[in-house]
């Protein structure tokens, strides 16, 4: 039998590192090494005795993941394959040629060129089809099989072969890969002449300095009030989200503190500079998808009467992770504390009565509530929440996130329009109706999105030639379902079309023209001005 010892003992040396130094600040005592014997114990029995050959690596991190299975749902193991995705995501930036894209029936597409990358600088536009790369055909290419080929690092050079539609021959591009931002930021732009939009889908190292530069551009153009939209904001560093709390709260004001079973995770964060934003009216827009760093912002807005809280009832994240390294690069991201906002408001939901991980979550989608006025928080009055007051003294709830000033649902669709996002039909479609179209499009609006958000429409025809595809796709038509979606599958159409012209700024501001929670905030800033004393 092949000996699997060395990677064995590789990994019991490991864990003796992890959890004998790393986590000794942690945990001490004579039950941390009798585990750790334990735990040695049946590995080596298991490494010798049984009855095939093991892969000891899985094991361990399957040994690893069923005792944080114990803990809370947010304490995790990130393996080897996933911490450069995972610290790219929350870092904000990657190596390769900055490109948005999909394999689109076998063919590597261009979505879009990423501002200040490389692709952008030598003219990749949108709906280009990349069908080669260093030379070799690349149809049928997955999409790790692209981002394998196409990153790499900065100053190296990747060639690819391009056929652009309306263009006769292959164009080939010589790229340097470079340092490409992640932003995010996704889009900032006047929603009206005086109600700026910045929409943020995620707290990454970058969030504060990108969302400041944004403010200031919508100041330069007039902003006197703003809709600030972290819906389906899965939240991140916790720094971030103080440093963006303090753009809109004034003085020394506290903005949240933690509490862990160790008193060196007990912190306070108090605002701390003075920025233009503070007097500047702010509806927040959440959602069921907003947790953790957008809860911390949502409640410290919202537990100081400095704007309101607009959507639905927000995920309830109330837990702090560290991230701790291993030495074979992969990483222990564990809870080491509870966040509270500055009234008090513990926002975690209840985890320990559940039976796994998946009940958690789940019940996020059953979880229904009133529409309507809850400025005094009266939809949760005959709740078991702990009741808390705002600096004004309205009644505020802990323990299941933060519950929006006026409970706005999103939009629901049907199961035919489901069908169709699943299947990608509406990128699909597009991208096929711009290859025909495209240079009268640009010819008609050239850069005035206002100009094509008032006159563009999405004909009766062009609609049945996209069901046509639909059906073609097998996607089966329901003409009651279809009749209820009609206008949202028209207003995603047009969109889609806009994206290709005007990036995320043309995407957003014409979704958010059917947008029932955007429609409902714009009209709620004179409260927001009483709210908070303006």
């Amino acid at each position: 039998m092949k000996s699997n010892r060395f990677p064995f003992f590789l990994i019991i040396l490991t864990i003796g590192i992890v959890l004998g130094i790393q986590l000794e600040k942690i945990f001490s005592g004579d039950s941390l090494r009798d585990g750790i014997r334990k735990l040695n114990d049946v590995l080596i029995y298991t490494e010798k005795y049984y009855v095939e050959e093991i892969d000891t690596p899985k094991l361990v991190e399957a040994a690893i993941n069923g005792f944080l299975s114990k803990l809370d749902p947010h304490s995790v193991y990130i393996s080897p394959d996933q911490i450069s995705s995972v610290e790219e995501s929350f870092r904000g930036d990657f190596e390769g040629i900055g490109i948005e894209f999909q394999v689109v029936n076998d063919t590597l597409t261009v979505v879009s060129p990423i501002s200040g990358g490389p692709s952008e600088a030598l003219g990749i536009m949108p709906g280009d089809r990349i069908i080669k790369i260093d030379g070799t055909d690349i149809i049928g290419i997955t999409n790790e099989e692209v981002r394998s080929k196409l990153r790499g690092k900065t100053g190296t050079q990747v060639k690819v072969t391009i056929v652009r539609p309306g263009v006769n021959k292959q164009v080939d591009y010589t790229i340097s890969r470079d340092t490409i931002p992640l932003y995010s930021v996704d889009t900032h732009f006047m929603y009206d002449n005086q109600t700026g939009y910045v929409s943020v889908s995620r707290f990454s190292e970058t969030t504060f300095d990108e969302l400041e530069a944004a403010l200031n551009d919508l100041n330069n153009e007039g902003m006197q009030q703003l809709v600030l939209d972290l819906r389906s904001n899965p939240g991140g560093y916790l720094n971030q989200a103080v440093k963006i709390a303090d753009l809109f709260i004034d003085g020394k004001k506290k903005i949240v503190y933690t509490e862990g079973r160790r008193k060196e995770f007990d912190e306070e964060y108090f605002a701390e500079k003075s920025y233009p934003f503070e007097k500047i009216p702010i509806i927040i827009l959440i959602s069921k998808g907003s947790a953790s760093a957008s809860e911390i912002v949502s409640g410290a807005v919202q537990d100081w009467d400095r704007g309101l809280i607009v959507g639905e009832t927000s995920f309830g994240k109330g837990l702090v992770q560290r991230q701790f390294s291993l030495p074979d690069n992969s990483a222990l991201r564990l809870t080491i504390s509870r966040y509270f906002t500055p009234s008090g408001r513990g926002i975690q939901r209840d985890y320990k009565n559940k039976k796994d991980k998946n009940e958690y979550y789940s019940e996020l989608s059953e979880f229904d509530e009133e529409e309507g006025d809850n400025i005094n928080h009266t939809a949760e009055e005959d709740s078991i929440k702990p009741v808390f007051k705002t600096n004004k003294g309205r009644i505020v709830y802990g323990g299941g996130g933060i519950t929006p000033d006026y409970i706005i649902k999103s939009d629901t669709i049907t199961d035919f329009t489901r069908d169709l996002l699943r299947n990608n039909l509406f990128y699909q479609f597009v991208l096929s109706y711009l290859d025909q179209n495209s240079e009268n499009i640009s010819k008609k609006f050239g850069n005035d999105l206002s100009l094509f958000k008032s006159e563009f429409e999405i004909s009766e025809q062009l609609l049945q030639e996209f069901i046509s595809l639909a059906n073609s796709k097998d996607v089966e038509f329901k003409q009651d379902e279809y009749k209820n979606d009609k206008d949202y599958i028209k207003i995603r159409l047009k969109a889609q079309i806009a994206r290709n012209f005007w990036k995320n700024e043309g995407w957003y501001s014409v979704l958010l023209e059917y947008d029932n929670q955007m429609l409902k905030s714009v009209t709620l800033f004179n409260e927001a001005k009483n709210l908070a004393n303006m």
